[in-house]
């Protein structure tokens, strides 16, 4: 007996598969199948690669319908952005404006000529006697004081 027989008689025995295993023989070996059944898979295998429809496939409607799951939407991402919230206006403020407005014009005819209300809710811009003047009107949030605070 030559030392390659032996090698193979040993690699059977314990399991081993031979290099020059068949994909026939594989088949059978590793799905348990008849010969008959191992070349008809291989068979289907090598038809499935060349295109041909198998009795196993689906239908074209079912095909259809698969396609409609298996698209990917191509429309971009629409973001929506929050938008500003619009500001009340704050009828309160626009009245001491208006009010110390006419006041300023009532005391100081060049007023009316050189002054204008810049912001309606916050600012008047005014001259008198050659210099410039701004009001600047602050509503404070509840609980302000004028009070430093000791740090």
């Amino acid at each position: 007996m030559t030392k390659r027989k032996l090698c193979a008689i040993i690699e059977l025995q314990k399991g081993v598969v031979p290099m020059a295993e068949t994909q026939k023989e594989r088949l059978m070996r590793i799905l348990g199948v008849s010969a008959e059944e191992a070349d008809q898979i291989i068979a289907d295998d090598k038809a499935i690669d060349k295109g041909q429809k198998m009795s196993f496939d689906i239908s074209k409607e079912k095909e259809k319908e698969t396609r409609k799951y298996r698209q990917v939407s191509k429309q971009p991402t629409v973001y929506q952005f929050k938008q500003k919230k619009e500001r009340k206006p704050n009828e309160l403020k626009r009245e001491i404006i208006d009010d110390l407005f006419t006041f300023l014009c009532e005391q100081y005819p060049e007023v009316a000529k050189t002054g204008n209300i810049a912001n309606i809710e916050n600012y008047i811009d005014f001259t008198i006697d050659g210099k410039t003047f701004t009001i600047n009107l602050t509503q404070h949030r509840a609980g302000w004081t004028r009070e430093k605070k000791e740090g």
